[in-house]
């Protein structure tokens, strides 16, 4: 009789990692303070609010007078208003690496793309480009679609996952601007959660995950997801979908009661026996005035 073989449990990082976006072409954070942001989308300058920013200013007063667009919010959570110095700004083209997206002006006061993400983009285009083979990626709770796009310029197969019509008609402008719209992606406008129980009835697997949940959301149904709620069954379900050699599973959170140490918990107790590695930590965004970093969301990351 064989011996049952004996797999040891993923290896938490012992220390936090932060991962740190600086500009581009295409993005700044040029200053902050006094619970706002200034940043650059191209040409164009916007101002939005940002409670963590307890400093003052760097700059005068007039670089923050002189911003092409202000979101005021209406409550202490997502939604508000755009007030623009002109004329309201039609979508522009924004790139990052190969990859062409649409930034917007939402009345969430982001901007259709979270450029913090920029080091988790990074990362996934290594991971992909260094993995030997052609990686199957599902991406749920996949928005505007450039962590999808990032994957499937790196060579991927990606199913992406939104349960947005328009974040997912965004996606498909996305991958149509960047050139991609031949790439195996497949759009799915679904709740996340019924899709990956359908997935594990039918008894599909996937070699990596990306998972960015929304603190809060809905369905195309009136479906409910409450983070602290339901991410435990998902990570859970997540787990029972990856394949018997998987490549990496990516949690992202955006939740002021939330660490970047409890997503790595999370995921050592769902992956248990699957041995590999979790880094975790916080993505921040360094403004350039001053080098002054304001932390955006915590992750956590596992390899095989």
């Amino acid at each position: 009789m064989t011996a049952a073989r004996t797999l040891s449990p993923p290896r938490i990082a012992p220390q936090p990692t932060v991962l740190r976006t600086v500009g581009w072409s295409d993005y700044d954070l040029v200053d902050s303070g006094h619970g706002r942001k200034l940043e650059r989308y191209g040409q164009r300058t916007v101002v939005r609010p940002e409670p963590q920013c307890l400093w003052s200013p760097g700059l005068p007063s007039a670089a923050w007078t002189a911003a092409d667009a202000v979101f005021d919010p209406a409550d202490e959570e997502d939604s508000g208003r755009w007030r623009f110095r002109e004329a309201p700004i039609e979508p522009w083209v924004s790139g990052w690496g190969a990859v062409r997206f649409h930034g917007r002006f939402t009345p969430f006061r982001h901007l259709a793309f979270f450029p913090e993400q920029a080091a988790n983009w990074a990362w996934l285009d290594q991971k992909v480009r260094s993995a030997g083979r052609s990686l199957n990626i599902l991406n749920l709770f996949g928005y505007t679609g450039v962590a999808s796009l990032v994957c499937a310029a790196a060579g991927a197969h990606v199913t992406h996952v939104d349960a947005s019509r328009k974040a997912i008609g965004w996606a498909r402008e996305n991958a149509a601007l960047s050139g991609l719209a031949d790439r195996p992606i497949r759009w799915i406008c679904e709740d996340a959660r019924k899709y990956v129980q359908r997935e594990i009835r039918r008894g599909v697997k996937y070699d990596a995950i990306i998972l960015d949940p929304p603190k809060y959301g809905r369905g195309p149904d009136g479906e409910v997801w409450r983070l602290f709620d339901d991410l435990p069954d998902l990570a859970e379900m997540c787990a029972a979908l990856l394949s018997p050699d998987p490549a990496f599973l990516l949690l992202n959170a955006y939740a002021e009661r939330i660490s970047g140490a409890a997503l790595a918990g999370l995921l050592a107790d769902r992956l248990e026996g699957r041995g590999g590695d979790i880094t975790w930590g916080e993505l921040v965004l360094v403004e350039s005035a001053r080098q002054r970093e304001i932390g955006m969301s915590f992750y956590a990351r596992w390899t095989a």
